[in-house]
């Protein structure tokens, strides 16, 4: 059995639906689809997941999100007519969301309703049985998988039926609707094809693989014809988007393969992510932008046992995450997603941290990226040299190197404004 995810952008409209249908139906063993919510049918489009977020804002602001819902209505209204599927049920089915919405039923709720939507539509147009998502996945408060999600999908599939699931969301053992992170139908795919033991899962969307550097970057750039799981996660946390970082989680153990393929150019071989791959050395190169930097000293710091906890726990009170760390004998430096916290934030965070800890000296700045260069066998690899004699040579400061924490990537800190051009030196010196 192969299960196949689709992206936004291959369930776009009614025309990539049509090519959604024949990708389905060109192989027998295809037995299970995922489906995400319209994405953008062009650059300056709205994908109807953002639609549905700001239809939620506006709630939240006492407002009534009707105008903005009546967009994301005629798209789908006008998606299932051209299908010549029977839009009564549908627009019944709208208005029913659209009161829900307004009545306060919450983000998670709200954003889940164009996957909903999306599956309803395509599981008629493909005469497949839709199965709601919160019927099958049962997802934690830390929007992690909950093991009982297994046992339902298997008492829910059976075998030799086909079947359409909305990706992106479930519910939490209490019932309610929860999504996972943004892009998380790839995750839904990876939890399906482990409940199902599926002998391959595909993920569709609108490139042909996995590039060694963002294309739009670097224009001749190619695309990797194999990548381990190692190799995907490590890439999707530097910033590469075309499969997310935690949907090698719910099969790492099991070793079912994927392969990421382009639903435009479905000919085309793609990208197959296995557990362990036999290329080694540096296999791409990507980069993380939109990050800000905590810089905290005090003498002796980690004298004190459990400290770091402790600072973590205190960040966290003041919504900020990081997602790197770095740690030096009496300091610690951590990297965070600019959008957790506004200046004044900050401002109060820090004097917060320095009253309670008694910080020697403790700074927040902007505008910094990561850079990744990634690939099995990298600690062992002269990738990473090569890496930084190409950054030294065209002036591009970093402000740290990351070596021998991981066998599977190096990381560069850049300034936010080199990163792209960080990225094709890199690449252009190592392919």
């Amino acid at each position: 059995m192969i299960v196949s995810k689709f992206g936004g952008s291959s369930v776009a409209d009614a025309d990539q639906i049509r090519k959604v249908k024949a990708i389905l139906e060109s192989d027998e063993r295809r037995m299970v689809a995922i489906v995400s919510a319209p994405g953008k049918r062009t650059s300056d489009d709205d994908k109807i997941t953002d639609l549905l977020y700001k239809c939620n804002s506006l709630v939240q602001k006492g407002l009534t999100c009707r105008p903005v819902f009546n967009e994301i209505s005629k798209r789908f209204v006008q998606i299932a007519q051209k299908l010549k599927i029977d839009d009564v049920k549908l627009s019944e089915c709208l208005d029913d969301i659209r009161c829900n919405i307004d009545a306060g039923r919450g983000a998670d709720y709200t954003a889940s309703r164009g996957e909903y939507l999306s599956a309803l539509i395509i599981s008629e147009f493909l005469g497949w049985e839709f199965v709601d998502a919160e019927d099958v996945i049962v997802i934690n408060q830390d929007s992690t998988v909950n093991e009982k999600t297994y046992k339902k999908l298997q008492e829910r599939l059976e075998p030799g039926k086909r079947y359409v699931i909305p990706g992106f969301y479930g519910e939490t053992e209490q019932g309610v609707v929860k999504t996972f992170t943004r892009g998380g139908s790839d995750i839904t795919g990876s939890i399906v094809a482990r409940a199902v033991n599926a002998e391959l899962y595909e993920n569709w969307t609108d490139v042909s693989g996995i590039y060694r550097a963002d294309p739009r970057i670097v224009p001749e750039a190619t695309v990797n014809t194999e990548l381990s799981y190692k190799e995907v996660r490590e890439l999707s946390d530097v910033g590469a988007t075309v499969f997310h970082e935690e949907a090698i989680a719910p099969i790492y153990n099991y070793g079912i393969p994927i392969v990421v393929k382009n639903t435009n150019k479905p000919e085309d071989p793609g990208t197959r992510i296995v557990p362990e791959s036999n290329d080694f050395g540096a296999t791409a190169v990507s980069a993380r932008s939109g990050l800000s930097r905590i810089k905290l000293r005090k003498l002796m710091l980690f004298k004190k046992y459990g400290v770091r906890h402790a600072l973590l726990t205190m960040l966290h009170v003041f919504g900020i995450r990081p997602c790197y760390s770095l740690f030096g004998i009496d300091s610690i430096v951590w990297f965070f997603d600019s959008k957790m916290a506004s200046d004044s934030v900050c401002q109060a965070m820090c004097e917060r941290l320095t009253k309670e800890f008694g910080l020697d000296s403790i700074e927040v700045d902007h505008g910094h990226a990561i850079l990744g260069v990634v690939g099995d066998g990298m600690d062992s690899s002269d990738a990473y040299l090569d890496a930084a004699i190409a950054l030294k040579e065209n002036g591009i400061e970093t402000t740290f190197v990351n070596y021998g924490s991981s066998d599977t990537s190096v990381l560069f800190g850049v300034k936010e404004d080199q990163a792209s051009e960080a990225v094709r030196v890199v690449y252009k010196k190592l392919f």
